[in-house]
């Protein structure tokens, strides 16, 4: 109830239930019911950061667990669908980051060209088409050119053979035998080298985060300059673009700030056209001021077509009004004596403080003196208030109101 979007708040727990076996253990649950103040809303910030203040209160409590409703039934805190796992889903935090990537890529534009041309002489937008799903990605490379050797064994086997010397029979083979003469012996020697050798390999392993762009288009529209020849009212208006020289500049830079790739398929374009303000620009030392837009202009045509029996009513009635005040004026012109320095059957008006000058113009002119027969008389002051009423119908209704006001008394 601290915010001050919130004028009350009521909230429900439900504290865990521990239990030995697994299955029948119960997590902790809380709702939340809020009452908003008149006209107010409660932002998303507000919404994450009340299901985590409640969440960090009740030990166990997950702030997914936690239901966030108002005074209406709206589900503040609606849960995000659970995501599969293969990355193939586009979510709400997805979006975000591609809309962030294309603000900051305006703003860097903006930063860039608003001291060349001014914050007024351009206009950028940007489009970006982003990888927005995530992943691992391995590679694995093979270099035949370069070797090594992993390991080496070398082995060596040598055997002697002594050759027999002497006359076969029985004196040879007899016990203690005389001593024979020494005879040459003979052997047998082998080497064995084995030596492993491996091809240089190189691995490499790659996690992929969301956002990476793949193709961007921009958009920069420049404005132009009007310079005016002739003098007097021959003046003629005359829109200047930028030179190429400063297109290409423009060109340039914003292919810099943006780290604009066209072997990535990346698309710039940089036009120029003339702007409203250019447009209606009105010549130096002018009196005239350039005419409001259409928009603020009062729609009669446009009002009388819809309400065209209405306003017929509101016509019968004023003119009712002006015959009846005029009889009224004939009546005290009748009765009414005359007054000091004023002509006789010559009546006046007294205005308000805040009268405007025409209603006493209207009442000078309907209260004229009329040098006729008292049936013409009538005539000619009910054609004079018909005249008046056509020129100019809010200061006649005012001063009929004040006749009326002072007939009655």
């Amino acid at each position: 109830m601290s915010l001050g979007e919130v004028e009350q708040a009521r909230v429900h727990l439900t504290l865990p239930k521990e239990s030995v076996f697994i299955d029948q253990q119960q997590p902790a649950k809380a709702s939340v019911m809020v009452k908003l103040r008149p006209g107010a809303q409660i932002s998303a910030q507000n919404v994450l950061a009340v299901t985590h203040l409640v969440a960090s209160a009740v030990e166990g409590l997950a702030p997914t667990a936690v239901a966030l409703l108002d005074m209406d039934g709206h589900l503040l805190n609606r849960p995000r669908p659970a995501s599969s796992g293969d990355g193939n889903e586009i979510s709400a935090e997805a979006l975000e980051i591609r809309q962030q990537i294309e603000r900051n890529l305006v703003q860097k534009i903006s930063a860039t060209l608003e001291p060349l041309l001014g914050p007024d002489g351009f206009r950028a937008g940007v489009s970006v088409d982003c990888d927005l799903t995530s992943g691992e990605q391995q590679e694995e490379t093979f270099d035949p050119s370069r070797s090594v050797m992993m390991s080496s064994q070398k082995t060596e086997d040598t055997s002697e053979k002594l050759a027999s010397v002497g006359i076969p029979g029985t004196t040879s083979n007899l016990p203690e035998p005389p001593p024979r003469p020494a005879a040459a012996s003979g052997g047998l020697s082998r080497r064995t080298e084995n030596i492993t050798y491996q091809t240089s390999r190189t691995v490499r392993r790659t996690r992929i985060p969301q956002g990476v762009i793949r193709r961007m288009s921009l958009a920069v529209l420049v404005g132009q300059t009007v310079r005016w020849n002739g003098t007097g009212a021959a003046k003629e208006r005359v829109l200047v673009p930028p030179p190429p020289e400063t297109m290409k500049t423009i060109k340039d830079l914003v292919a810099g700030v943006t780290g604009f790739s066209a072997e990535r398929g990346d698309q710039l374009i940089v036009e120029s056209l003339p702007f409203e303000s250019a447009l209606t620009a009105v010549p130096p030392g002018s009196v005239s001021t350039p005419r409001k837009p259409q928009a603020q202009d009062p729609a009669w045509p446009a009002f009388f077509d819809k309400n065209r029996k209405l306003v017929l009513l509101a016509s019968a009635g004023v003119l009712i009004l002006a015959v009846v005040a005029v009889g009224l004026m004939t009546m005290r012109r009748r009765k009414a004596p005359a007054r000091v320095g004023v002509p006789a059957g010559i009546d006046t008006v007294e205005v308000s403080q805040g009268a405007l000058t025409q209603e006493t113009t209207v009442a000078g002119q309907l209260e004229a003196p009329v040098t006729k027969s008292p049936g013409a008389e009538d005539k000619e002051l009910l054609e004079r208030v018909r005249q008046i009423v056509a020129q100019d119908l809010i200061p006649a209704t005012t001063v009929m109101r004040e006749w009326l006001r002072e007939g009655a008394k």
